[in-house]
């Protein structure tokens, strides 16, 4: 549960530096234990680490954290990183120059561990890290900014010789962490407009400033992961794509109904057009994909679903931002970004006529939860709390506001939590 003991304004910080071959380097690292406590199990084991997740949002660190663990706990460890960002590496475009590269920096007389940043830079890296885990020289760190990667590439050839490891933006307790401020509506607002990117820790909260380095990010985005990955030829349409789905976010949407639009607006495009761009944006980890199911039994609807993005700020960028009224999409947005920050499987529920924001599961526990702005008359606290009370079980269920109320607030057993409280919860 919140940790009402939890102090926002420190941080952690590893000074890494290491002078072994193949390795020599020195960042500052603000810890982001969730992510460490998942590598940890793996560490050492003959299967492949894969750390994927949207580009900018702190997977280099989180390798990097991982580095400076081992580095503490296996002191005579042989540390080789290849970041494929970085021009010393770009000589290795193939996979063969990849494997060549990586046995000459292994010390057959020490533990090796391997960690390559933005393999899927790398043509034919699949077939190098599938030798390379065979003759097991070496424990492997991966990380990925392509959705495309893990079900091509990787699965294809490494299946059943990896895991996965999700990294997302900063939650809220790591935005007050890293940003070292205290939790209140200020802080909050702060959130919900610029998100969850690391790097802002050095650029501030100013809006101005902010946006612009996220303009940027989301160029690089788009054209590197989206246009120059998938092939994609009508840049146009795809910007406009992103435009319509940012203006929707946590409406239910499908390609056919984005076809009607644009028709509506004189332009024709293909649904299956339609499709195979939105799973262009997608393979990047730009945003989610949410399915309708029916919350007995969770039977999935094939049409209409809902789009969030990996972080709200570069949603917030890229439009005309009005945070009065785009109130309700930012707290649905951060809501599913907590939930699958926690590993849970969402979708949207339905309930007969009724909707249900999110249905959240994970080892076969639920969670039900609805966003609402403020609960300010009866008729929007029977609609809210309604639709859970219709739901025949004993899952914890929550509606989150914006309401200023008391800690445990609760409706006939279901309780009723501010949004800043519901975004520091760990457990459900």
């Amino acid at each position: 549960m919140f940790n009402k003991k939890a102090k926002f304004n420190t941080f952690v910080k590893y000074d890494l530096q290491n002078e072994t071959e193949g390795f020599s380097m020195k960042h500052e690292i603000i810890a982001r234990p969730i992510y460490l406590e998942r590598i940890k199990p793996f560490i050492n084991k003959q299967i492949i680490k894969v750390l994927v997740g949207q580009r900018r949002i702190g997977k280099s660190y989180v390798l990097l954290q991982s580095m400076e663990y081992l580095k503490q706990t296996i002191p005579n460890a042989n540390l080789i990183r290849i970041d494929m960002e970085l021009e010393e590496f770009r000589h290795l475009r193939l996979g063969s120059e990849l494997y060549t590269y990586i046995k000459t920096q292994l010390n057959p007389s020490v533990p090796n561990f391997l960690f390559i940043d933005e393999i899927q830079e790398v043509d034919g890296f699949e077939n190098a890290i599938r030798s390379l885990h065979n003759e097991n020289e070496t424990d492997i760190y991966i990380t990925g900014s392509n959705a495309k990667m893990l079900s091509g590439e990787l699965a294809s050839t490494l299946s059943g010789r990896y895991i996965q490891i999700d990294i997302h933006g900063l939650s809220y307790e790591e935005f007050l962490r890293f940003h070292a401020i205290e939790n209140n509506q200020n802080s909050l607002a702060s959130y919900l407009t610029i998100g969850g990117m690391p790097y802002l820790r050095h650029l501030g909260t100013e809006q101005d400033v902010v946006f612009e380095y996220l303009r940027n990010v989301y160029s690089t985005i788009l054209l590197k992961d989206v246009v120059a990955r998938e092939g994609i030829r009508n840049v146009s349409f795809l910007e406009n794509l992103v435009a319509f789905l940012s203006d929707n976010v946590g409406s239910l949407v499908s390609a056919q109904n984005i076809a009607r639009f644009l028709k509506s607006q004189h332009i024709t495009i293909p649904v299956p057009t339609i499709i195979s761009y939105i799973q262009a944006i997608a393979n990047s980890y730009f945003f989610h994909k949410v399915q309708r199911a029916d919350v007995n039994g969770l039977k999935i609807f094939e049409v209409g679903e809902k789009y969030f993005f990996e972080d709200i700020g570069l949603r917030n960028c890229i439009r005309s931002f009005g945070f009065g009224k785009d109130i309700n999409k930012l707290m649905e947005n951060v809501i599913y970004l907590h939930l699958v920050r926690h590993q849970y499987k969402v979708f949207v529920g339905k309930h007969g006529d009724k909707e249900i924001d999110f249905v959240a599961e994970k080892n076969g526990e639920r969670i039900f939860v609805q966003a609402a702005y403020m609960l300010q008359d009866e008729a929007t606290i029977k609609r809210e709390f309604g639709n859970l009370l219709s739901i025949p079980d004993n899952f914890p269920k929550y509606v989150v506001t914006m309401d200023p109320i008391q800690v445990n607030a609760t409706y006939q057993g279901i309780k009723q939590l501010p949004l800043s409280q519901f975004l520091l919860m760990t457990e459900f």
